[in-house]
């Protein structure tokens, strides 16, 4: 039958998944921190004997033998060796029982605080070699309590750790054995052991959620180019494919939208919108806005700045409540984007169709649209030069290789066609 001390060892390795050796080094710091307190002193060397059979623990003060003694915690002569040990040597090593028949309460005591602060090293250990190659990972966890707004989760490996109240998705109600999903962000090693970064609202929690419930983003085939966030609330993702026979938008939001769904339930009903992602970053900015619709956009490349200019009734939709709609699409797109009503555009932006028309007559206009002097134009003319869209992107030099214009006529001709649009 299993012994009480036995038991006790097994349920504490059980219960905080700390491995047997541990436990038993454990026990043993306790009993040499006992013993000092009660029979020693710090400096001397104690071995500790633990049978787990007979649940008996022999205490062992150990000595070096020495020529000349210098510290009687530490050494003995060879006179006092031969008590021990026959024919003993210098640079032996002597074991001396000196098992105590019991302990204070003031060393029991003692014994007591090394093992909560031992386990507790162990448990912190073991947290941390079972975390450090975890990190950007999706972990399980169930709710074990909740005091406040403090939410302390289990973990898979029986890990007890708060989920912080600033990680948590607003709104969302947690109870006892309620099972939840967790990004771990970074494992960091601190003072008092390591520190386990959990979160319920990072964005890349959605990122994880997508991969498993998605194949086509777990295998690459749809990638995910973008992510922003307002947990509990809304949420833009920007995806692509790497296949052009796959829709990503399809995808990611499954046969009657029941992909995206179940990720939305997960994250108590944050509502998910994915769009497509697209080089041209005009176009990216609209598609974000949506569901407004963006009359014209300005861009500034410098300072990463775009001006949407929209219709009086889509300003409302552009912006969303309390600004959330052009607070994500500006997260999305790493853009700073303003709207603006489209009466402040000074020049109404042309149609493609009308660029298209204006770019047509362009290549049709001739030199005499110029208005040169007579002797210029002629002199084009003769080089056969009738079409202004032939002297576009020549600069004076290269016309004054015309034969018959000069320097003066050159620059005359290149500033005339750097007028027209």
């Amino acid at each position: 039958m299993q012994s009480q001390f036995i038991a006790a060892i097994n349920q504490i390795c059980d219960e905080k998944n700390i491995p047997r050796d541990k436990v038993i080094e454990t026990i043993k710091a306790a009993l040499r921190a006992a013993y000092r307190k009660d029979y020693g002193t710090k400096e001397q060397n104690i071995d500790i004997d633990l049978n787990e059979n007979t649940n008996s623990a022999v205490v062992y003060l150990i000595k070096n033998v020495v020529k000349k003694v210098e510290n009687q915690d530490l050494e003995m002569s060879l006179a006092e060796a031969k008590k021990y040990k026959k024919n003993p040597k210098v640079g032996d090593e002597i074991k001396i029982d000196v098992t105590p028949m019991e302990y204070g309460r003031i060393a029991a005591q003692a014994a007591k605080q090394v093992i909560i602060q031992r386990i507790q090293e162990a448990e912190r250990d073991v947290m941390y070699e079972n975390f450090k190659d975890r990190e950007n990972e999706l972990i399980n966890a169930l709710v074990h309590r909740v005091e406040n707004q403090q939410v302390y989760v289990n973990l898979d490996n029986k890990i007890t750790t708060m989920l912080p109240p600033d990680q948590q998705i607003p709104g969302e109600q947690y109870y006892g054995g309620q099972r939840i999903k967790l990004y771990l962000d970074k494992v960091i090693k601190t003072t008092k052991g390591p520190q386990l970064i959990i979160s319920r609202t990072h964005p890349n929690l959605v990122r994880k959620l997508l991969e498993l419930e998605i194949p086509e983003i777990k295998s690459g085939a749809v990638l995910i180019k973008g992510i922003a966030r307002e947990p509990g609330v809304r949420c833009k993702v920007a995806v692509a494919s790497t296949d052009e026979k796959i829709d990503p938008i399809g995808s990611c939001v499954g046969q009657k939208g029941v992909r995206v769904q179940n990720i939305m339930d997960e994250l108590n009903g944050e509502k998910i919108d994915i769009i497509p992602w697209t080089e041209n970053q005009e176009e990216y900015i609209k598609i974000a806005l949506a569901p407004a619709k963006i009359a014209h956009i300005k861009l500034d490349e410098g300072d990463k700045r775009a001006a949407c200019y929209v219709n009086p009734d889509q300003r409302p939709l552009a912006i969303g409540k309390n600004g959330q709609n052009v607070r994500l699409a500006s997260h999305l797109t790493a853009w700073e984007i303003d709207i603006m009503d489209i009466g402040e555009l000074q020049e109404q932006p042309k149609t493609p169709e009308q660029t298209a028309e204006d770019e047509e007559k362009a290549k049709t206009m001739t030199v005499e649209e110029l208005k040169l002097s007579k002797e210029v134009e002629d002199k084009l003319k003769t080089a056969n030069l009738t079409l202004i869209e032939q002297l576009k992107g020549l600069s004076a030099k290269d016309l004054q290789a015309v034969e018959g214009i000069d320097e003066k006529a050159a620059q005359e001709i290149a500033a005339a066609v750097k007028k027209v649009k």
